[in-house]
């Protein structure tokens, strides 16, 4: 790709809705976020922890006599205590690696004060990710849910099982009208809960969501994911969740009622403000306890840069 193609794909995406061809496009940027073994975490939100990911996959091939230097982790106590002979397993690199996006596109989702909606970054970081996991020769999946359906592509080494994750996101994405969600909706441990059942022990999960809902019966399912995948959080945001401007007067609506929210007052600012940092620190919280790398992914920025951070090629190595 020359110079100038790259350029558009370091412009925020914009707009309300997604659209299919942005997704299809951003193929040619997919080179530029590499999902290599040995890339490390650098992100401001990783709790000061980096940790070495996107590494494929271990294989069971054979067990043979154990031998001086083997790692006695590999032991195989089963074929020792049969044969009266220690045996030590032996294991391969897995050639293709299960790649799972988890889509959020919830009603939280469909709001953005800044160039596109939470919802509209997101589908074009979970594109990203498609199509460089698709590049590596990697296998790639997908959960997509919204808050009272989902659907789930699982792993397949083909562009046709990509196009599927591509056009579901469009799907989903084109649902949503409101940023209030209904009193029935779905929750977020639920959704953890059917992606628990759908990626295979040693996937590369990648979560792409603003986390809405998170609580502790969220933390046992990202504790459990973590024990058997490669879990990487992506925090979709936007700056007006942070911080209310100054001296305006804002009118608020959940489609039923209305509401004058004055930001000249200190503390509804002040409450504002720590509502989000109160979430903000448990996913810090949760993500350090279990080091799983967590990147911001702002309305405000073009997801290809800030995915760069995380699995580019200008990630710090050690």
């Amino acid at each position: 790709m020359n110079p100038a193609s790259l350029a558009s794909f370091r412009q925020p995406a914009s707009g309300a809705y997604v659209e299919l061809d942005d997704l299809l496009s951003l193929r040619f940027a997919a080179r530029e976020v590499p999902l290599t073994p040995r890339q490390m975490s650098q992100s401001q939100l990783a709790g000061g922890v980096r940790t070495r990911f996107r590494g494929r996959g271990m294989e069971f091939e054979e067990v043979r006599h154990y031998q001086a230097g083997d790692d006695i982790r590999s032991i195989d106590w089963r074929v020792t205590a049969r044969t009266q002979v220690t045996h030590t397993k032996l294991f391969r690199e897995e050639r293709e690696r299960p790649v799972i996006v988890m889509l959020d596109q919830r009603s939280s989702m469909f709001f953005g004060s800044q160039h596109c909606f939470k919802s509209v970054v997101a589908a074009h970081a979970a594109a990203l990710m498609g199509w460089t996991a698709l590049a590596n020769n990697d296998r790639i999946g997908a959960l997509i849910f919204n808050d009272h359906q989902e659907r789930d592509i699982r792993p397949k080494r083909s562009r046709h099982t990509l196009l599927k994750l591509l056009q579901e996101s469009q799907s989903f994405n084109k649902q949503l009208v409101s940023p209030v969600a209904a009193e029935d909706s779905i929750s977020l441990t639920q959704r953890l809960s059917d992606l628990r059942r759908i990626a295979k022990p040693g996937s590369a999960i990648i979560i792409i969501s603003d986390f809405r809902g998170l609580n502790d019966a969220c933390d046992e399912q990202f504790y459990q994911l973590a024990r058997h995948g490669d879990v990487s959080l992506l925090h979709v945001s936007d700056p007006l969740e942070a911080q209310l401007p100054d001296n305006m007067r804002l009118t608020i609506s959940n489609g039923l009622q209305r509401r004058t929210l004055d930001t000249r007052n200190r503390q509804i600012k002040s409450d504002y403000r720590q509502e989000f940092t109160d979430h903000l620190q448990h996913l810090q919280t949760l993500a350090g306890q279990l080091a799983l790398p967590l990147l911001n992914i702002s309305t405000a920025t073009a997801p290809l840069l800030q995915l760069q951070e995380l699995f580019g090629k200008h990630a710090c190595r050690r």
